[in-house]
C-alpha cells in the first residue's frame, strides 16, 4: 500500500485549506459537490481518516468509521433524491491505483445520479 500523501487535495479540504460545497459532515465523513460534475447529482464522499483506497479503508478503519461512512452514503442517496424510494437510482464509483485511474490518493466515493448514467464500462 502506498504511503498516504498529506498534501493531496482532499487532505487539504479536510484541514480547511481549500473551500468546498459541503453536502453532509459527520464525525468521520465529509461529503461535498464535485467541482467538475459528470451528472446532475455528483457528490464526493470521503472518510476523515488518512486512507488511500477502499481496501485500505476496509482493512484499517475503525468499526465506528466504517459504520459512519456507510450510513452517510445511505443518508446522502436519500437526501440527494436518488435513492430507490424517492428517485430513479444512482451509481457509486471508487477508483484505486494506476489501473483504476485514481486521481486523488485519498479514498473517496462518487455518488452520481439525476439521469441515466449509461453503461458501467465499455466492452473491450
Amino acid at each position: 500500500m502506498p504511503a498516504y500523501d498529506e498534501t493531496n487535495i482532499f487532505a487539504r479540504i479536510l484541514r480547511g485549506e481549500i473551500p468546498n460545497q459541503t453536502v453532509l459532515e459527520t464525525e468521520h465523513t465529509l461529503a461535498f459537490r464535485d467541482i467538475a460534475p459528470k451528472a446532475p447529482v455528483h457528490v464526493l464522499v470521503i472518510p476523515k481518516g488518512a486512507y488511500v483506497s477502499y481496501d485500505d479503508f476496509a482493512a484499517n478503519a475503525s468499526d465506528a468509521e466504517v459504520l459512519d461512512f456507510t450510513r452517510a452514503m445511505a443518508r446522502l442517496t436519500h437526501e440527494l433524491g436518488v435513492d430507490l424510494d424517492s428517485g430513479q437510482g444512482y451509481r457509486v464509483i471508487t477508483n484505486a491505483g494506476v489501473h483504476g485511474v485514481q486521481e486523488v490518493p485519498h479514498f473517496h466515493m462518487h455518488i452520481l445520479g439525476g439521469r441515466n448514467i449509461g453503461r458501467m464500462v465499455d466492452p473491450a
